[in-house]
């Protein structure tokens, strides 16, 4: 009996970002005294998840996490949580990493910049969740875009990540 072939999906990896999730400001209080945050990035089916931060609302994570691109199209989500032991953990906010900017630059194939040339410069708007205006730079041979996002959601805070796209000779590029 000949069993009908499985179609497989096979995506190509267009390359690599690597989320620096830096620090929280002023992240809500969900316990009596202050909160335990993690965040959560997720694109698709990916899901990463930073360590826990105990009892502080002004937490510094200064942890990498990388995302395979696969769909550049596809949008990323940060979500806060607040890790409860015996219950399930307290939302704290989220926000969506608006990554067209700054994959619309490394689609330019600028190389050798002097460090700190601003590449540009992207202002808050209704449509982003910055909070300042955020600026692509060139950073030691990289390319680099620091962040301040608001979350939404909640009654206060903000998350600072930086975006560094990772070199993949495998990737099919943008």
């Amino acid at each position: 009996m000949e069993r009908p072939e499985e179609e497989v999906e096979i995506k190509e990896l267009v390359g690599l970002v690597r989320i620096q999730v830096k620090r929280g400001i002023n992240l809500a209080r969900r316990d009596a005294f202050s909160s335990d945050p993690f965040v959560v990035i997720t694109m698709g089916p990916q899901k990463l998840k930073s360590f826990t931060v105990k009892n502080n609302c002004n937490p510094e994570w200064n942890e990498e996490l990388t995302l395979a691109i696969e769909n550049p199209n596809e949008p990323v989500n940060l979500m806060v949580y607040d890790k409860d032991t015996f219950t399930s953990d307290d939302k704290m906010g989220d926000a969506e990493i608006d990554m067209k900017p700054f994959l619309e630059i490394h689609k330019m194939g600028l190389q050798q910049l002097p460090d700190g040339t601003e590449i540009k410069r992207i202002v808050p708007t209704r449509d982003n969740c910055l909070a300042e205006d955020s600026r692509i730079v060139s950073d030691n041979g990289k390319i680099v875009q620091d962040m301040i996002l608001v979350l939404k959601n909640v009654e206060c805070g903000k998350i600072e990540i930086q975006l560094e796209w990772i070199k993949n000779p495998g990737g099919s590029g943008l």
